[in-house]
């Protein structure tokens, strides 16, 4: 019997990762009787492997860094090293009390834990499969599929989590390594490299595409590649890799120009696949696409009624944010067939590098592959009064706008930059023009003034530009 003495709906979900324990949650909070089944630790990927230890490592290179400069702001300081075992431990604490956070949200709002890998009987049986090998049962109402992703490492990079390891060993290295290839200029290897850099590793980044952040438009990703240089982070873009050779003492990445390059280990961070593995998804007669991604239909229901997935297991962006928002769509959906779907018109991309760089919505490249008519309005951090005060003016915001002055797209590269873009992405989902945001009085002085600079800047109305 339910909480107000009626039957309640029965809802389990696979995985606890960041689109599962919310999905979970929320099923709770709409009166269901709710199972969450996980393997792992909550929190899945983004918090045990993914979103937050990189960033608790990279406020640590961070507060390195600004150590570093610290004569600039008249403070004068001695030999500053990192302690890397130090600063494993304080990512590790982190992560740990954001598991228990978790947890105690599964008991406060009555969600039963149930330790294992979940396996689809049919639309309405999940099984699971404890660690010491019993099993147990659960009857289901409704099941949301939620079993995330896990890294692509294809057989030419010999991967044996040692010397040539993948997102996941990252960041349990016990060791600074003196030297890593990166294969792989996206968010992760972008993040991870700057980081070991500034703890001293040498870094190489050898991206096939003609540059490092390829979903980013080239001024965006050139501000990070200049940041690089800086850093001594070696990029090389256009190149492939032809084979691997692993031996006692290292690696060699032979590139598909005839070159190669030596390290101490290969980091693997080409993307991510959809982790259904032993799902049996497809054997209760779930529809799958030519990736291995189960479909839905855009109130995240599966082709068996009643069974809805989301997340990395399906044709939408690898984000946790993502995940996070089509758990609680389908939560709703599941519990109050309340046909609630999710928009992507405006999904932040961030990079939380230095500087940091982030997007929504079309960038100018896709507009010109799309013929979308456009105009560009930008303003330079460098300009700004708090930038300057606080010593961080490389950056810039820029707004993209179509024909009738809707705001169709962003991209802000600068400190904070992943905050400053929340604006412009309430400004794409709701179709603001650049003449509406731009008539927002924003405070001074702040990062975000950029905005408003930017938005007039469309018009040729910007002061603060010569």
């Amino acid at each position: 019997m339910g909480r107000k003495g009626i039957c309640e709906m029965k809802v389990t979900v696979i995985g606890a990762g960041p689109g599962g324990y919310q999905a979970a949650i929320m099923a709770a909070k709409l009166g269901a009787d709710v199972t969450i089944v996980e393997k792992d630790s909550p929190g899945g990927t983004c918090l045990n492997r993914g979103c937050i230890p990189t960033k608790a490592l990279l406020a640590t290179s961070d507060a390195l860094e600004t150590i570093h400069k610290a004569k600039e702001f008249g403070i004068n300081v001695g030999s500053v090293t990192p302690d890397f075992k130090a600063i494993m431990e304080r990512k590790a604490k982190i992560v740990s009390g954001l598991v228990k956070g978790i947890n105690y949200l599964f008991k406060a709002n009555k969600v039963t834990l149930v330790k294992g890998t979940g396996k689809l009987i049919d639309k309405n049986t999940v099984e699971v499969i404890k660690d010491d090998g019993s099993t147990e049962t659960i009857a289901s109402d409704k099941v949301i599929l939620a079993t995330g992703s896990v890294p692509i490492v294809p057989e030419i990079f010999q991967f044996d989590g040692k010397k040539v390891i993948s997102s996941n060993e990252v960041l349990d290295l016990q060791e600074l390594p003196k030297s890593m290839i990166i294969v792989g200029g996206g968010v992760i290897g972008c993040e991870i490299g700057q980081f070991l850099s500034r703890m001293g590793t040498i870094i190489t980044i050898v991206e096939e595409l003609d540059q490092i952040l390829p979903l980013e438009d080239a001024e965006t990703a050139k501000q990070l590649a200049r940041q690089f240089k800086k850093d001594k982070v070696k990029v090389m873009t256009g190149n492939g890799i032809s084979g691997v050779e692993v031996s006692d003492t290292g690696i060699t990445a032979n590139l598909e120009n005839g070159k190669s390059v030596e390290a101490e280990l290969l980091l693997v961070a080409i993307g991510r696949r959809s982790y259904v593995d032993n799902l049996n998804a497809q054997g209760i007669g779930v529809e799958v696409d030519e990736g291995g991604r189960i479909v839905v239909n855009d109130k995240m229901e599966t082709n068996i009624e009643g069974v809805y997935a989301i997340g990395d297991i399906v044709a939408t962006p690898l984000l946790a944010h993502v995940a996070s928002k089509e758990g609680i769509k389908a939560a709703y959906n599941a519990v109050k067939d309340a046909g609630k779907r999710v928009s992507y018109k405006a999904v932040p991309r961030c990079v939380y590098t230095d500087p940091e760089v982030a997007g929504v919505g079309l960038t100018e490249r896709e507009c010109e592959a799309k013929g979308i008519a456009y105009k560009v309005g930008q303003f330079d951090f460098r300009a700004l009064g708090k930038a300057q005060a606080i010593g961080k003016i490389q950056g810039f915001v820029k707004i993209i706008v179509d024909t009738n002055d809707v705001i169709i797209g962003a991209a802000v590269v600068g400190a904070h930059a992943t905050d400053v873009l929340t604006e412009l992405s309430l400004a794409v989902h709701l179709g603001l023009t650049a003449e509406q945001v731009g008539d927002v009085i924003h405070a001074h002085p702040t990062l975000s003034e950029a905005i408003m600079e930017a938005a007039h800047d469309v018009h040729g109305v910007c002061v603060h530009k010569g």
